[in-house]
């Protein structure tokens, strides 16, 4: 196999370690959510694309026809992009409270606010 006939996993690796960095290197709530998203686009785009089957039709039986696409992956996918959808609703809510609470979204200010909090 040649390394380039693979693009779909090198865009995989690609948007993971992306969505990956930007979840671990920034402090930014809202950021943090964007990496989150970006990490988990990327699990989505390997298992719609390793469910795709070259020269497969959709599961309909019919005379003629030979070889089929599995359509469980993507039906799993469908599953978990409302998941992640709702998921990000809530963190994003969370946001929101966090921000009426602290008056900031930085992790970093949030963390030297409650120590002072504890101290005093």
């Amino acid at each position: 196999m040649q390394v380039l006939g693979l693009y779909n996993y090198w865009v995989v690796i690609i948007l993971m370690m992306a969505g990956l960095y930007i979840l671990i290197a920034r402090y930014n709530l809202i950021k943090k959510m964007i990496g989150l998203g970006v990490f988990q686009t990327s699990i989505f785009y390997l298992y719609i694309t390793m469910g795709k089957v070259q020269g497969g039709t959709a599961p309909i039986l019919a005379d003629g026809i030979e070889q089929y696409s599995n359509p469980l992956p993507h039906v799993l996918i469908l599953t978990a992009i409302v998941v992640g959808v709702a998921t990000t609703a809530v963190a994003l809510a969370l946001i929101v409270r966090i921000y009426e609470e602290f008056d900031t979204i930085e992790e970093d200010e949030i963390k030297a606010i409650e120590s002072a909090e504890q101290d005093s």
